[in-house]
C-alpha cells in the first residue's frame, strides 16, 4: 500500500509539471491529484524539489536500462535504436516533462545534481556505447558515442514535441542505413503519417495529458 500510494504521487507530480511546469505546479494540485493528503505526500517527498529528484533519477536509471542489452555490436546498436524509438513514443509526456526540467533554469541544477549522484550508471552506459562502437571497428568510439545520443535525444525531442506528426518509422529505416544494419525487421508504431513537408506543434489541448510512466 505504502509503495502504491508513492507511485501515485509520482505519477501525479510528472503530470502536473507536465502541465504547469515546475514554477506552476503546487503540492496542493500535486495531493489532488494523487488522491492523497498532503501529511502522505510530505512524509516521502518533503516538497518539490524532492519529486523533481527522484523523477529525474528514475529517468536517468531508464536511459541507462535501454542501452544495456546483449548480443552482437549491430544487434545491440539495432536494439538500442529500436528501444529508445519506442520509449520515446510510448512515454512522449514524460519525455516533455523531463526536457522542461532538464533545459528549465530553476531545475537544471537538479538535474545535474541527480547525473552526479548517478554517476556509476551513466558512465556505465557510456562505456557501454563506446565499447560497442569499438567492436564495430570505430576510429573514435568516444566521438560515436557522443555522436549516436546526440541523434537519439534530437529524435526524442522531435517526438516530445510533435508526436503523431513524426515519421518515426521511416526514420528508424534511415538510422538502420546510416549505421549500415540493413532493412528493420517488423514495425515499431504502424504506419508513419503522410509526408506534410513540415510539422507543426499542437496546442495543449490538442496534444493531450502526459503519459503516465
Amino acid at each position: 500500500m505504502r509503495e502504491q500510494s508513492r507511485e501515485r504521487i509520482l505519477v501525479a507530480a510528472l503530470e502536473v509539471f507536465a502541465e504547469k511546469g515546475y514554477q506552476g505546479a503546487t503540492v496542493s494540485e500535486i495531493t489532488t491529484r494523487a488522491g492523497v493528503s498532503r501529511g502522505l505526500l510530505n512524509y516521502y517527498f518533503p516538497g518539490k524539489h524532492q519529486l523533481v529528484d527522484e523523477l529525474l533519477a528514475r529517468y536517468l536509471d531508464g536511459v541507462v536500462e535501454l542501452v544495456m542489452v546483449d548480443g552482437g555490436p549491430d544487434e545491440r546498436l539495432a536494439a538500442i535504436i529500436d528501444r529508445v524509438l519506442l520509449a520515446a513514443v510510448t512515454t512522449a509526456g514524460v519525455q516533455r516533462m523531463t526536457l522542461s526540467l532538464v533545459l528549465g533554469p530553476a531545475t537544471h541544477p537538479l538535474f545535474a545534481a541527480a547525473e552526479a549522484r548517478k554517476e556509476e550508471r551513466v558512465a556505465a552506459l557510456e562505456d557501454a556505447l563506446r565499447s560497442l562502437f569499438a567492436e564495430r571497428g570505430a576510429a573514435d568510439p568516444a566521438l560515436e558515442e557522443v555522436l549516436l545520443r546526440s541523434v537519439l535525444e534530437g529524435v526524442i525531442f522531435k517526438i516530445a514535441v510533435y508526436a503523431g506528426q513524426y515519421p518515426v518509422e521511416r526514420i528508424r529505416r534511415r538510422l538502420y542505413a546510416l549505421y549500415g544494419l540493413g532493412e528493420p525487421v517488423g514495425s515499431l508504431t504502424g504506419s508513419d503519417p503522410p509526408p506534410v513537408g513540415r510539422m507543426r506543434a499542437a496546442s495543449a489541448t490538442e496534444a493531450g495529458p502526459a503519459d503516465t510512466p
